[in-house]
């Protein structure tokens, strides 16, 4: 069930969770401390702007209303301002251009509706043809990437601790797939619930990447944001890992990666609206259990499940971890009927991360 445009939250969302730029403001380096304080300084702002903006209804074209099987993207260039959108660069039938950031955004858009239609059937992000616009090149030295309720806008980031934000598709896909669960669960960004959202975005950040790489399970690396640290980073591979949490990065500058990988590190805070960036873990942890259990294609059977829970109408906005894995149980039922092999490895996986146990029977 889609969410409707009177209803829909538009929380601001960016890849780079609080906790690292916090630490990065208090760096002994001015410079360090100086740009991080600025993202954040910004990042406030547009939480601000987002809840104080009358939600618009963003409404695909007719022609696009039918279901379009094909992406509508439009890429713009802040030029290095913090003016939205910028100007036009790139229409959905232009050429490819010199610019690489804008090359990048254009086909991250495109992978990212590709896994959703040809995996799911669902025609961009609201479910209906949605244009997919994006701006690059925002703000200078702005080390973050998010998606503000009606675009993808990039930093390029400041070439030391973050390379351009357009560099890794999971971390397009991963901000595209915020604006799919406005569209549908439209998940608080809360406590558990938010960090079931940050946690399914990062699901299908994954899926997309691993789709566009023709991965099976076993194959994936299950990071997020591989290759966006910069090379001043000497200890850390990404923002997160679906496999370990709480092992992406253990850094001088970026600190310590605080994720837990079961409910026994709940980290329980009243920043980052209730650590949605950190307990993201936890499902994520058992999503992943759940995919290499099956094998294969991560985004067939374990995505499918993930989607369905997501699109079905029936997960709640404020939803706790539990209900969440009691609806993919449920949906394993539905699907693939009861106690076989996809319903064992979701009842062993949320049981593993702590979320439920055998009850799930």
């Amino acid at each position: 069930m889609d969410a409707t445009s009177s209803n829909m939250s538009h929380p601001f969302c960016g890849i780079v969770p609080p906790h690292i730029l916090d630490h990065l403001s208090r760096a002994q380096s001015s410079t360090i401390s100086g740009r991080a304080r600025r993202t954040l300084e910004h990042d406030a702002l547009q939480r601000t702007r987002r809840r104080l903006t009358t939600v618009r209804g963003m409404s695909a074209p007719a022609t696009a209303r039918a279901g379009s099987d094909k992406p509508q993207r439009t890429i713009y260039d802040a030029e290095h301002k913090e003016t939205l959108p910028g100007k036009k660069v790139r229409g959905e039938t232009d050429e490819a251009g010199s610019d690489a950031s804008v090359n990048r955004a254009f086909a991250g858009l495109g992978a990212t509706f590709e896994l959703y239609y040809k995996a799911y059937g669902r025609h961009s992000i609201d479910g209906a043809g949605l244009p997919l616009d994006a701006t690059v090149h925002y703000g200078k030295d702005y080390d973050n990437a998010f998606w503000d309720g009606e675009r993808m806008v990039f930093g390029d980031g400041d070439g030391e601790l973050f390379r351009d934000f357009t560099t890794a598709l999971d971390v397009i896909g991963h901000e595209l797939t915020h604006g799919v669960t406005q569209y549908t669960a439209n998940l608080e960004y809360l406590g558990q619930s938010g960090a079931l959202n940050e946690s399914i975005s990062d699901v299908f950040g994954s899926l997309i990447k691993q789709y566009s790489l023709k991965q099976t399970a076993d194959q994936a690396d299950w990071l997020i944001g591989d290759g966006l640290l910069g090379p001043d980073v000497d200890k850390g591979t990404a923002l997160r890992s679906m496999k370990a949490p709480g092992t992406a990065y253990d850094d001088d500058v970026l600190g310590k990666d605080p994720q837990p990988a079961t409910m026994d590190g709940y980290v329980t805070t009243s920043q980052d609206n209730g650590g949605v960036h950190i307990n993201s873990g936890i499902p994520n942890h058992a999503f992943y259990l759940v995919a290499v259990s099956l094998g294969g294609n991560a985004w067939e059977r374990a995505g499918q499940l993930w989607y369905d829970v997501l699109t079905g109408g029936e997960l709640a906005k404020d939803a706790q971890f539990a209900d969440f894995a009691k609806l993919t149980i449920d949906a394993a039922k539905g699907r693939y009927g009861d106690h076989g092999e996809e319903h064992e490895a979701l009842v062993k996986a949320w049981s593993q991360v702590g979320v439920t146990n055998n009850q799930g029977h």
